[in-house]
C-alpha cells in the first residue's frame, strides 16, 4: 500500500478519537443550557463534514511540489473556481458573527458595512485597481511587490507589519468560532467547552492546511462555498417564517434607537464610522492577502477582474444576511421570548455587578432553537467549514509572508524544500498562537472594531504604498518605509489601548477616528518622503502606467 494511505488512516482516526473525545469532555463539563434543538444526529453530521476536510487535505497534498503550487495554487485557478474561493475565504464563521452581533446592536443600520464592501469589490472588478498589475508583476505576495518597487528593507519591514497585523487580526477567530458552536449547540459558556472547542477546530484546520497548502484550501473553499450558501438561504427563510418581517421591521422601531440610520449622532455607528468603512472597504478589497492572493493564482487578468466584479454580489450578502440574522435575533430575545426567561439572563444580561452581557452569543442562540433536528447539524457544518476556510487560508497567508518576505530575504538562498518546510512551522506555531491569544484577550470593543483596527495596522500603509509604486512614478523607498511605519499606527484603534490613550488625553476617539488619522498620516509621510528622498532611476524602480505596464515594458512594445 501507498504510505499516504497509511498516514490518511492515522490521521482519520486521530481525527475521530479526537472529536468524540472533546464532545464527550463537553458534554460532561458544560450544562446544556439552551433548551437547543442540536442533537446526536447534528453530531454526527458535523464530526464527518470535518473528517471529509481532513481527507482532502490530505488527497491534494501531492499536487503541492512547489512553492507557486503550495502558495499560489500554480496560478492556474478559473474564474468560477476562484469566485467560490474568494468567497468561501471571505465568508468566514468569523464574518458571520461579527455582522451578526453588529445587526443585535445596530439594527438595519449595519446593513452599511456589506452593502459598501460590495460595493468596493464591483469597484476594483470594473477598474482592476492594483489587482490587476499586481498580477502582472508575477510576485507570490505583496511584500515582494516591495522590494521589486523599491528595495529589500521595505520588503522586510512590509512583511514584519502585514505578519503582526495579521496573526493579531485573526486573534479572536478560533474564540469567536468556538462561541458560535457553544450558543447552537447550547453548552455552558462559563464551563470549558469553548476551550475545548477551541482546541479540536485548531488542530483539524492545521492537519489539512500544513498538507496540502493552497490547492487543498481552494478546492475545500469551493465546497464549503457550495454548502454555506444553500444554508444561508435556508435560515434567512426560516428565520423570517418564525418572527415575521413586519414584526421584525416594527420591533426594531419601537427597541432600538436609530436601528435605520448609520450616520445617525446616537446610532451604533455615525459619520466617521460610515467613512471609515469606505475607506477600508476599498483598501481592504485591494490589498488585503487573503484576497489577493486569489487574485494572484488566477489564469489571467480577465479572470481577475470577473472573479472581483462576481464576487462584488456575494460580498455584499455574506455581511449583510448574517447582520439580518443578528435583528432577528434581538427581536426573538428582547421582544419574542423577553427578558424573563433565564436563558437570556445566562447570555445576553447582566447577572452581578461588573458583569458584560456577550452579543456574539445571540444569533448562535436564535438559530439553535429555531432550525429543526438535522438541518441544524448540516448548518452548523456549514458555519464550521465556513470558519475552516476562512482559518487555513490565513493560516497559509501569514505564514507564506514571514518564510518569502522576511525569512528568505534575511537568510539569503532557500530550496523550495525548505521555504514550504518553514512555511508549515509557522502555520503551526501561529496556530498555537491564536489558540492563546483566544483564550486571554479581554477587549470590550465588537468583533468587527476589532477586526477593523488591526487589520488597518496593514491595510492603511499597504494600500498608499502599494498603489502609489503601481501609479505614481516619483514614489520612492524612503516614501515607503515611512508610509508602512505611519500606516501601522491605525492599531492604536483597538480598545485596550484605545482606552488607554482617550483616558490619559480625555478624549473619546472611536477606531473609525485613529483609522482615519492613519489613512492621513501614511499619505502624507509616503508623498513627503518621497519627494525630499528619491530613489536613483533604474530599471526595477520604473512606475507602472494606469494599465500596470511599466516605462520600459512600454517601449520595447512600442519599439522606442
Amino acid at each position: 500500500m501507498r504510505p499516504d494511505f497509511y498516514l490518511l488512516s492515522d490521521i482519520l482516526t486521530f481525527t475521530d478519537v479526537l472529536a468524540h473525545q472533546s464532545l464527550y469532555a463537553a458534554g460532561q463539563l458544560s450544562e446544556v443550557v439552551s433548551g437547543t434543538n442540536f442533537s446526536t444526529i447534528d453530531w454526527i453530521i458535523v464530526v464527518a463534514y470535518l473528517m471529509i476536510s481532513v481527507v482532502i487535505g490530505l488527497l491534494v497534498n501531492r499536487y503541492a511540489k512547489s512553492m507557486a503550487a503550495y502558495i499560489g495554487a500554480g496560478r492556474s485557478v478559473g474564474t468560477w473556481l476562484g469566485i467560490a474561493t474568494m468567497t468561501g475565504t471571505e465568508l468566514g464563521l468569523v464574518t458571520v458573527m461579527y455582522n451578526a452581533e453588529a445587526g443585535y446592536k445596530g439594527g438595519f443600520a449595519s446593513f452599511h458595512i456589506g452593502l459598501i464592501f460590495g460595493i468596493m469589490v464591483l469597484i476594483i472588478g470594473l477598474t482592476g485597481f492594483i489587482v490587476a498589475p499586481l498580477r502582472r508583476e508575477r510576485v507570490l505576495t505583496i511584500p515582494e511587490y516591495y522590494e521589486k518597487r523599491y528595495n529589500r528593507t521595505a520588503r522586510i519591514l512590509g512583511g514584519v507589519i502585514l505578519a503582526i497585523a495579521g496573526i493579531l487580526n485573526m486573534g479572536v477567530f478560533l474564540s469567536v468560532g468556538s462561541k458560535f458552536l457553544v450558543g447552537i449547540t447550547g453548552l455552558n459558556p462559563d464551563a470549558m467547552a469553548v476551550p475545548i472547542v477551541m482546541t479540536v477546530l485548531l488542530v483539524i484546520v492545521l492537519v489539512y492546511t500544513v498538507l496540502g497548502g493552497m490547492i487543498s484550501v481552494i478546492i475545500t473553499d469551493f465546497v464549503q462555498f457550495v454548502v454555506l450558501s444553500f444554508g444561508v438561504v435556508i435560515t434567512t427563510l426560516l428565520a423570517i417564517g418564525e418572527l415575521g418581517m413586519d414584526e421584525i421591521v416594527k420591533s426594531v422601531e419601537a427597541n432600538m434607537e436609530n436601528g435605520f440610520d448609520p450616520v445617525a449622532a446616537d446610532s451604533q455607528f455615525g459619520v466617521s464610522y460610515l467613512t471609515f468603512t469606505v475607506m477600508m472597504g476599498l483598501m481592504t478589497c485591494a490589498v488585503w492577502p487573503t484576497m489577493v492572493s486569489r487574485a494572484l493564482a488566477m489564469e489571467s487578468d480577465t479572470a481577475v477582474k470577473r472573479q472581483y466584479t462576481w464576487s462584488s454580489i456575494s460580498f455584499a450578502m455574506r455581511m449583510v444576511i448574517p447582520a439580518f440574522w443578528g435583528i432577528c435575533a434581538f427581536v426573538y430575545i428582547h421582544h419574542t421570548v423577553g427578558s424573563a426567561d433565564g436563558l437570556m439572563a445566562e447570555y445576553f444580561l447582566d447577572s452581578g455587578e461588573g458583569a458584560k452581557p456577550d452579543g456574539a452569543y445571540a444569533m448562535p442562540v436564535f438559530l439553535g432553537r429555531i432550525l429543526p433536528i438535522g438541518l441544524i447539524g448540516i448548518i452548523t457544518a456549514a458555519m464550521i467549514a465556513a470558519f475552516m476556510s476562512t482559518h487555513d487560508s490565513y493560516l497559509l497567508c501569514w505564514s507564506s509572508v514571514l518564510v518569502q518576505d522576511v525569512v528568505a530575504p534575511i537568510k539569503g538562498e532557500m530550496s523550495t524544500k525548505d521555504r514550504i518546510s518553514y512555511t508549515r512551522v509557522f502555520i503551526v506555531l501561529i496556530g498555537i498562537f491564536v489558540w492563546a491569544w483566544g483564550l486571554f484577550y479581554e477587549g470590550d470593543d465588537l468583533i468587527w472594531d476589532y477586526l477593523a483596527a488591526t487589520g488597518a495596522m496593514y491595510f492603511t500603509g499597504a494600500a498608499v504604498v502599494l498603489g502609489g509604486g503601481l501609479y505614481w512614478k516619483r514614489a520612492s523607498s524612503a516614501g515607503a518605509i515611512a508610509g508602512l511605519i505611519c500606516g501601522a499606527s491605525a492599531v492604536l484603534g483597538v480598545e485596550v489601548i484605545r482606552g488607554k490613550i482617550n483616558g490619559a488625553i480625555g478624549t473619546q476617539f472611536n477606531h473609525a477616528e485613529f483609522g482615519l488619522c492613519s489613512i492621513g498620516f501614511s499619505i502624507l509621510a509616503f508623498v513627503v518622503f518621497s519627494l525630499l528622498i528619491p530613489d536613483n532611476p533604474s530599471p526595477d524602480h520604473s512606475a507602472l502606467d494606469a494599465d500596470g505596464i511599466s516605462d520600459n515594458q512600454l517601449s520595447e512594445q512600442t519599439g522606442d
